[in-house]
Formats: structure tokens, C-alpha cells, sequence
């Protein structure tokens, strides 16, 4: 039995977009961590795409509603290489991590009981779609220089020729059809930058563009982690456009705390000691200090596809 069947399907029904309940101002004075491990889960639907159970929620306390993601244990699908712990225990934590590095890069994750079993919650996020007549094409024409932010639809981009051009980062070729290739790039963009970090820190063995959620006021999010934190390398991404360069300067600086973080004795530590194995939390400590020894962004180690199928 496939992962998403082990929910019962007669529980579930399509998702819809909720209105925005009574006093829903009121919802920004509770952090919305607080609301997703207290609150009461209803089910509203399932995502059928997932290749684990992800089912679309609720989550009501106290007044304060807010749509929700809800991965439960009982649907994940068995991994060999990821035989201990679960993938939802490695989605918070995550989360922590992106917490303890001020980005901000992973929407809120606690793990919770909820209808059934206990499993992963994470608040939903709308996506920003591009307005009418913006480049959304997928074309990479922008002029973006890499110090800013591009929009939600610019993230990603197939391009003609050998070179991404201004503001772009090349990835690989991708065939397109019949026969013809074109230039996968992503862009140039300071969000990005810093998951591109962030992945390399937790060992990220998928990340796909379709993880990718531009949102409201030009944040970006990253989601679906439950393939993290291994103690063997198996970082697979689309975000090698920097592997080899130098790493910013403030980049530099949030590894450094972050090291201090993960020392023995530090509250972080004890967090992922809950969620990880102690030989992870050694490879994360050897992960940062790698990259402070070394000042640069990884490369592909060359001993397995270093971009994960489908890329999107």
C-alpha cells in the first residue's frame, strides 16, 4: 500500500481556499508555531501529487485560525537511507535551523498529534502569482545584478545559448524536445543564495523548484525537507549556480553563530537531539564547520547526480 493510501480517502475533501475568519487580525499576535502546536487540526483535503500522505488543514485555537499542511508519520513512505527517525521529525527540524539562521527560510514546523497520528504541521503559504504582463514566461531576459531580489516568477528559466546572461545562474542543460536542449538557469538572487547555504547546511538530498514559494512582501519559503540531515553526503539541488565561490560576508557570520549554537550544551542542540541522531547532529557540526574552513559555497562531489529528478 502506497503512502498517501494509508489515509483513509472517504475522510477528505477537495481543497479550497478558506475566507479569512472573524477577528483574523488577532491571528498575527500569536506566533503562528504557538497556534499550529495547540490548535485544533481539521482536514479539508488531501494533496494528491505527493508521493507521501500531505493533507490540508486547519488549525483553530483561541479564536485564531490559520490553513495548514499536515504530514502524518503513518504516510510516509519507508526510505533505505533514512532508516531512523522519520522524514516529519527532520522537517522541523528544519525549521529549526533555518530559525536559528535569521532567514526565515522555512514557514513555521512543529510536530504535533493531530487526526492521525502524530506527523509534521506547517503553516500553508500562498504563492505570489505574477501579475498580468509581467515576465513569467520563463524567460531569462531580466537585469538583475545579484545583489537584490527578483520576482516569484523569475526564479527559474530555460534559456537559449551557452551563457545565462545578466542577473542568472546556470544550473545544466535540459532537453526540451525533440532532441533540442536548452540552458536551465535560476537566478541571481539573495533569497536563493542563502537556501542554497541553508541546503548545504542541513544536506538537502531534493531540492526541486517546485519547493520554491515566493510569497507576499518578497519573501521567499522552502518546503518539503524530509530528505535531511543525513550523516552521509547527499546533497542534491538546483542551486549550484555559486558552487566553488566565496560565501558573503554575512553568510560567514550567521555560520559562525550557528556553529556556537550547535556546540555541546547549546539549547539548539538539545532541540535536534529530539527531532535527529547524535551522528547527524556531528555531521551538521562538521557540515558548518566545513564551510567556514573553506569559505565557499559546495561543489558537486561527482559520485551521484548532483540535480535531483524531476528538477521541478
Amino acid at each position: 500500500m502506497s503512502a498517501p493510501e494509508r489515509i483513509p480517502p472517504r475522510s477528505l475533501t477537495p481543497p479550497t481556499r478558506l475566507p479569512s475568519p472573524p477577528g483574523a487580525e488577532a491571528s498575527r499576535l500569536l506566533p503562528p508555531a504557538e497556534l499550529l502546536a495547540l490548535g485544533e487540526l481539521t482536514v479539508r483535503g488531501q494533496v494528491r501529487e505527493a508521493s507521501n500522505a500531505v493533507l490540508y488543514c486547519t488549525v483553530e485555537y483561541d479564536g485564531h485560525s490559520a490553513p495548514c499542511v499536515y504530514k502524518p508519520v503513518a504516510g510516509e513512505r519507508p526510505l533505505w537511507d533514512f532508516p531512523d527517525g522519520t522524514l516529519a521529525q527532520r522537517e522541523v527540524a528544519a525549521y529549526e535551523i533555518s530559525e536559528a539562521t535569521g532567514w526565515g527560510l522555512v514557514p513555521p514546523t512543529v510536530l504535533r498529534d493531530g487526526p492521525y497520528g502524530q506527523g509534521m504541521c506547517q503553516l500553508w503559504i500562498e504563492v505570489e502569482v505574477a501579475p498580468d504582463g509581467a515576465d513569467g514566461d520563463g524567460s531569462a531576459d531580466g537585469d538583475g545584478d545579484g545583489s537584490g531580489q527578483t520576482g516569484g516568477a523569475e526564479l527559474l528559466a530555460l534559456v537559449e545559448g551557452d551563457e545565462p546572461g545578466p542577473g542568472w545562474k546556470a544550473i545544466g542543460y535540459a532537453e526540451v524536445d525533440e532532441g533540442r536542449t536548452a540552458l536551465l538557469v535560476h537566478a541571481d538572487d539573495v533569497r536563493l543564495r542563502r537556501l542554497a547555504v541553508l541546503d548545504a547546511v542541513i544536506n538537502n538530498g531534493d531540492r526541486k523548484g517546485g519547493h520554491l514559494l515566493p510569497a507576499a512582501g518578497g519573501r521567499l519559503y522552502a518546503i518539503d525537507h524530509g530528505v535531511t540531515f543525513n550523516a552521509d553526503d547527499k546533497l542534491r539541488t538546483l542551486l549550484w549556480g555559486w558552487a566553488g565561490e566565496p560565501l558573503p560576508d554575512d553568510v560567514l557570520e550567521v555560520l559562525r553563530r550557528l556553529a556556537d549554537e550547535l556546540a555541546d550544551g547549546g539549547s539548539l542542540g538539545a532541540r535536534l537531539a529530539e527531532l535527529i541522531t547524535g551522528a547527524e547532529i556531528e555531521a551538521l557540526r562538521a557540515r558548518v564547520a566545513t564551510l567556514l574552513r573553506t569559505g565557499k559555497h559546495p561543489e558537486p562531489s561527482g559520485q551521484w547526480p548532483a540535480i535531483p529528478w524531476p528538477p521541478v
